[in-house]
């Protein structure tokens, strides 16, 4: 599973999308001829990520090579259940990697 080896803060604020609807940097291919594209800005965990990994994997079925450019470094918190509020900001239980809706993606030639 994807994780950071160091982190200069263990928790982190959430973050809010701030007008900027579409992504304008990266939208270019560096690697390969085709890309996927992200239709809609959302937070994709590690999990997610290694399993769209397995499934393209075995898809290509060793015909082609994958480059997966996102990370998941940001940590999610989450409260146990029953506990009322006051206690602090709970403990880290997964890491998400926020994606944000592409503009455009063109094929490389």
């Amino acid at each position: 599973m994807l994780q950071p080896k160091k982190q200069k803060h263990r928790k982190m604020q959430k973050g809010r999308s701030k007008r900027r609807l579409t992504e304008t940097r990266g939208i270019h291919l560096s690697f390969g001829h085709f890309g996927l594209q992200s239709l809609e800005a959302h937070w994709v965990t590690a999990n997610q990520i290694e399993a769209a990994r397995k499934a393209i994997a075995h898809s290509l079925q060793r015909e082609g090579k994958t480059w997966i450019r996102i990370f998941p470094d940001k940590p999610v918190t989450k409260l146990p259940p029953e506990v009322t509020l006051g206690g602090g900001k709970g403990i880290e239980e997964l890491k998400e990697a926020v994606l944000k809706a592409l503009g455009a993606l063109r094929r490389k030639n």
